[in-house]
């Protein structure tokens, strides 16, 4: 049993890479098109291998860190976000192989809550102050969706009276139903989890960096970028559980999730700080506290 769920986390993180190096394309294509530009369409046919050829010329490249020592920090912060993103692999893995299933929805909110302190560790470990500092933005909107989300999985585990993910599948629907507003918040959160637009507080125009990794090249970067992706994927997958149980709507949904990170990075403009933390702290978290007495009072009128 051991041996088939290492199996087939595995394969869920094949698949997740695969998958991002052709949304990672998709992306580049819709920003291209939405500035009247071509986007990539040189290597390969129509510019399909342009990912792999990214990942070859990334991967190649190698730095140093020997003459720091703080960089161990960062170093040590890379890796424990690859290991993460791995465990979310593992996750999604053993949902369709029925391994290690019986509290996954709560590992969601162990490794989530991790998250952070890699973030923090990468950014404080490059030696640069803008970054140190775009890592504790990121650090904070990282706690911030950890506050939502753990509502979320109270509120889905109160609806299906588990927190085993498979219990989900085909679940008709039911939390959209009883509360159509947690569709809403949960796309607000996941963009604010993975650092997105327009919640990307780690890129900040006027101090001239792109985030926290501003510092790292080579593989180090890949990882990173890689791993900002996998959790996009990750998250966009578990909102089609959590929400329509998989199946066809699922899967539309699903892709639907993926289109809207595409056009949420083309189109919004970066939100003010302050807004964003009262949004988060004053109006999403207390609807998702009172979805909770929506579905106390649904249960209770229906048992």
């Amino acid at each position: 049993m051991i041996i088939f769920g290492f199996i087939s986390g595995l394969t869920g993180l094949l698949v997740s890479l695969l998958i991002i190096a052709f949304f990672i394309l998709g992306e580049r294509k819709i920003l291209g098109y939405s500035q009247f530009r071509k986007g990539p369409n040189k290597v390969g046919i129509i510019g399909l291998l342009q990912s792999f050829s990214d990942l070859l010329k990334l991967i190649v490249k190698f730095k140093n860190y020997g003459f720091q020592s703080r960089s161990w920090v960062g170093l040590f912060g890379v890796v424990l976000l690859v290991g993460l993103v791995i465990y979310y692999s593992f996750v999604y893995g053993g949902y369709y192989s029925y391994s290690f299933n019986s509290l996954s929805l709560l590992w969601f909110l162990v490794i989530t809550s991790f998250c952070s302190y890699s973030i923090l560790c990468t950014g404080w470990g490059s030696y640069n102050s803008y970054s140190f500092l775009s890592s504790i933005r990121c650090a904070f909107g990282s706690i911030s969706f950890e506050a939502c989300f753990m509502c979320i999985i109270i509120f889905s585990a109160l609806c299906y009276c588990s927190y085993s993910l498979v219990d989900f599948f085909l679940s008709d629907w039911l939390s959209v139903v009883i509360f159509p507003c947690l569709l809403f918040l949960y796309m607000i959160c996941v963009l604010c989890e993975t650092n997105r637009t327009p919640f990307d507080y780690g890129e900040a125009e006027s101090e001239l960096v792109s985030g926290f990794n501003v510092e790292y090249s080579g593989i180090y970067f890949t990882c990173l970028f890689a791993c900002e992706y996998i959790i996009i994927f990750i998250f966009s997958w578990l909102g089609m559980i959590l929400m329509f149980g998989g199946g066809f709507i699922g899967s539309i949904f699903l892709l639907f999730c993926l289109f809207f990170f595409m056009w949420a990075r083309a189109t919004l403009p970066r939100v003010r700080y302050d807004y964003f933390v009262n949004f988060f702290w004053e109006v999403c978290l207390c609807l998702l506290i009172f979805s909770f007495f929506v579905i106390v009072n649904c249960l209770y009128s229906l048992f």
